[in-house]
């Protein structure tokens, strides 16, 4: 470990919000991922309907 003295609550604190917000962006991005593979799904399965 580091020897951060009196600081080492802060820089561990922006640490772990900057990992946080990290894990929290790409679990937006997979969710967001997986709307967006149905929507195209079922809008190509409108549309091959349409043209049988």
């Amino acid at each position: 470990m580091l020897d951060l003295g009196k600081y080492a609550v802060a820089v561990y604190a922006s640490w772990a919000i900057a990992l946080g917000l990290v894990v929290l962006l790409v679990l937006i991005t997979l969710r967001q991922s997986a709307k967006a593979k149905l929507d195209l799904d079922a809008a190509e399965a409108r549309k091959a309907a349409r043209h049988g």
